[in-house]
């Protein structure tokens, strides 16, 4: 079945609210972990031996332990890929002189801008996509806030947008970006389902430890339970880490709301990459020498789209080559528009037998990155990973309990090559804590997804 054809609502299940963790472990790698399989894929489908307090479904293999024990579970070689995306405050509150309050939203810069980066490093004006709680009570003018030492951002409506705005915002202190702006004015954006207010620890807490890149409007939040004590044990084993960025965009906020998938648009969201670690990657296929755990699902979503890219690299050498119009630098051609992954890619790009290796499509990307002159790759994804999907990069995926009826239990699905709900059953009936601030899994590779 294409994932075009699926239904949403076979992807649901029953969360109780009181299963969802509306605050986190005063620890953050206290938390528990589900182990989904093995390294070698053994129970994934049934065919492997239980451990020590291991429990077995008709169809895979769980046992617990926690994120302080990572090192235990992680055979030694293995890599990790982490998204260093930082949490914006993005969430910015004006009263109105009639008391009123208006919501805004900054989900991401407008398309005059190259990245995200670039518009944080803004100064005095910016032009940003944003979500209005609200509208209807804002009519006309602008709206103000005062933040800091006496300063003034202003807002003001420019674009009317299908299902958001363009907002132009100014501020009166020109030594300071945008970034710094929000980071004095705004909230962080919580997400709604913690049915709270933001509290202090927050700030802190809907952060990875390692969090650099500003950007997101969402934490990747399997890496919240990632500490500077662990990192040191998992050195001591020899498991390493890596870190690509992707900025968490609307598409999480996002519901699903068509009847099947081929009428649901994913949100199109900025990663970044060095060029350093994509050869990386490119050499490890070639030695098969490590384990690759991606750690959350939009470090998953970012490997991924590293190999589309590069099928798309070679798919159109191809059609250059066969054409009459054969160009003798095909590669230096392709703009970075042509290969970011749209949607349905993967699955319409070709035929699933003539796709290239692994080593060869990062290969190929590499090859375009040098040709540009690029040491690091800024593009968009739009990737959906859904039942249908086979995977090119990772062995495995740490990451929290979704939502039902998400993208990201339909991701959990395709890695599960189906096998989602025992998990979730198992979670729910072994007292795991859901969504952000929740526990986690592990989840191995079914091999037959590979």
């Amino acid at each position: 079945m294409h994932p075009k054809d699926l239904s949403i609502l076979d992807f649901t299940y029953d969360l109780p609210a009181n299963r969802i963790a509306s605050y986190p472990l005063e620890q953050r790698d206290a938390s528990k972990l589900l182990i989904v399989g093995t390294p070698d894929g053994a129970g994934a489908t049934g065919d492997g031996a239980t451990g020590t307090g291991a429990a077995k479904s008709a169809t895979q293999t769980f046992s617990e332990s926690t994120y302080a024990k990572l090192d235990e579970v992680l055979p030694s070689n293995t890599l990790l890929v982490h998204n260093d995306t930082k949490v914006v405050a993005a969430r910015l509150f004006f009263e109105k002189e009639n008391g009123s309050t208006i919501e805004i939203f900054c989900l991401e810069p407008a398309s005059i801008y190259k990245d995200i980066t670039t518009a944080m490093l803004a100064k005095k004006q910016v032009l940003w996509g944003c979500l209005i709680g609200g509208a209807k009570k804002w009519k006309e003018g602008s709206l103000h806030i005062k933040y800091g030492n006496n300063h003034t951002l202003t807002a003001t409506k420019h674009t009317t947008l299908a299902d958001s705005y363009l907002i132009q915002f100014e501020w009166d202190n020109e030594a300071q970006t945008f970034a710094e702006v929000l980071e004095a004015a705004g909230n962080i954006p919580l997400p709604p389902y913690f049915n709270r207010a933001v509290e202090a620890n927050d700030k802190e807490r809907y952060q990875t430890v390692y969090a650099a890149a500003e950007g997101s409007v969402a934490a990747p939040t399997a890496g919240l339970h990632f500490t500077p004590a662990l990192f040191t044990k998992l050195a001591a084993k020899n498991i390493t880490k890596e870190f690509v960025t992707l900025h968490v965009g609307a598409g999480t906020f996002k519901p699903v709301k068509a009847a099947r998938m081929e009428e649901h648009e994913m949100h199109a969201e900025f990663i970044d990459v060095q060029k350093s670690f994509i050869e990386l990657l490119r050499d490890n296929f070639t030695t098969n020498e490590r384990k690759i755990i991606a750690v959350g699902t939009t470090s998953l979503r970012t490997l991924e789209s590293l190999y589309w890219m590069g099928a798309k690299i070679i798919a159109a050498n191809n059609s250059a080559n066969n054409s009459a119009n054969k160009s003798h630098n095909n590669h230096a051609n392709l703009s970075i528009e042509n290969i970011s992954v749209l949607q349905w890619d993967p699955y319409e790009l070709m035929p699933q037998n003539e796709l290239p290796s692994t080593a060869t499509a990062l290969g190929a990307l590499c090859n375009w990155m040098e040709q540009n002159s690029l040491t690091r790759l800024i593009t968009k994804t739009q990737i959906i990973i859904a039942p249908g999907y086979y995977f090119k990069i990772i062995d495995g995926l740490i990451t929290n309990f979704h939502q039902p009826q998400s993208t990201l239990l339909l991701l959990v699905a395709a890695i599960t090559n189906g096998h989602w709900k025992p998990m979730y059953d198992f979670a729910l009936e072994n007292n795991f804590r859901f969504l952000s601030y929740g526990d986690g899994c592990l989840i191995w590779l079914d091999p037959s997804v590979r």
